[in-house]
C-alpha cells in the first residue's frame, strides 16, 4: 500500500479537528476585537459598553474577595471541564464510524452501518428470524449481536456466531472487530 493510500485511509476514518479549532478560533477574535473596542471607547472618554477594562483588571487581581466561595468552584469547575474538551480531542484519536477493508491496489473504506446491515442479514438467516429480531452494532474493535428468538424455538449462540466471524473474515476489515452474540431471554411470538 502506498504512502499516499495510507494517508487517504486516514483521513477518511479520522474526524478532524478542525471544527473546534475554527470554533476556538472566532470565540478568541470575538473576545480580542471586544476588548479592542473597549480600550477604545476608554481611551476616548466614552461610556462602556459592558465594563471599563481597567475595573475587570482591577476586579481579576483582587479575586477571591468578594466573590462567593460557590461561584469561584463553578467557575473552576467549568474552565476544568473545556480544558478537558480541549485535552481530549488534542490527543485521542478522533474516530469515524469507519473500517478499512484491506486490499493491496485500492483504499477502501466501508461505513459501520454498512457493515452491520450485512452482518445482521448473516446472524437472521443463521437463527432462522426475521429481520425485526436481530439487532447488529459495530464499533471499532466490536461487534454486537442482539437476537429475540421466536418463542419454543432454541438457537445456538455458537452457530450465529460462527456465522458472522465468517462474514466477518471474508470483509478483511482492519481492524478486526471481535463478536458477541445476545440471545434475550424474552421471545417474540409467532413468525
Amino acid at each position: 500500500m502506498t504512502v499516499f493510500m495510507q494517508k487517504v485511509l486516514r483521513r477518511e476514518t479520522r474526524s478532524a479537528r478542525s471544527l473546534l479549532a475554527v470554533a476556538t478560533a472566532i470565540v478568541a477574535a470575538l473576545i480580542a476585537i471586544y476588548c479592542v473596542l473597549e480600550l477604545l471607547l476608554a481611551g476616548l472618554g466614552e461610556p462602556t459598553w459592558l465594563v471599563d477594562p481597567l475595573t475587570f483588571a482591577r476586579w481579576v487581581a483582587e479575586l477571591p474577595g468578594g466573590v462567593q466561595p460557590v461561584l469561584l468552584v463553578a467557575a473552576g469547575v467549568l474552565l476544568a471541564l473545556v480544558g478537558a474538551v480541549f485535552l481530549g480531542s488534542g490527543l485521542l484519536p478522533g474516530r469515524r464510524a469507519r473500517h478499512v477493508i484491506d486490499d493491496p491496489r485500492v483504499a477502501i473504506v466501508v461505513e459501520d452501518e454498512v457493515i452491520a446491515s450485512g452482518l445482521a442479514r448473516i446472524a437472521r438467516m443463521a437463527a432462522g428470524v426475521t429481520r425485526e429480531q436481530v439487532m447488529v452494532t459495530v464499533s471499532a474493535r466490536a461487534v454486537q449481536v442482539s437476537i429475540r428468538p421466536t418463542s419454543g424455538i432454541r438457537l445456538s449462540e455458537e452457530g450465529i456466531k460462527d456465522a458472522v466471524e465468517a462474514e466477518l473474515a471474508s470483509m478483511l476489515l482492519d481492524p478486526a472487530p471481535t463478536v458477541t452474540v445476545k440471545l434475550a431471554d424474552s421471545g417474540v411470538i409467532g413468525v
